[in-house]
């Protein structure tokens, strides 16, 4: 238990800090009001999680070891289901009704088809 759970904390902590060095650079670059981000961070994390469980799938080994720091860990601190909700509560509490409906929208259908695209470029 010890084990995995830092297999997890680690795959977490390099993710959370990648997911903060793509916002540190968004923010340098974007000046639009859309969350580019952590609409970036998050299709590229499900594009990364379809390809990573394809792989895993594909494996013959039964050792969870990648699974757990990879896509449990890497993936679930790269990603963020709570950022992207309290941006479309901004959007919501600013009146842009739209922008939060666009946002969350193509947040889940790009990222399932991101999925399904890692998933499939496994084989």
């Amino acid at each position: 238990m010890i084990k995995n759970s830092l297999l997890v904390f680690i795959g977490g902590g390099i993710g959370s800090i990648l997911r903060y060095l793509i916002s540190h650079i968004f923010l340098k670059y974007n000046t639009s009001s859309f969350p580019w981000a952590t609409f970036f961070a998050n299709i590229l994390g499900c594009l990364i999680i379809g390809w990573l469980t394809g792989s895993i799938l594909k494996s013959s080994s039964t050792d969870d070891t990648i699974k757990l720091l990879l896509v449990t860990g890497f993936c679930g601190g790269f990603t963020t289901f709570s950022t992207l909700s309290l941006e479309n509560y901004n959007f919501i509490q600013n009146n842009h009704y739209c922008l939060a409906l666009i946002y969350t929208l193509s947040s889940i259908i790009i990222g399932i088809l991101a999925v399904f695209i890692g998933f499939k470029s496994t084989n």
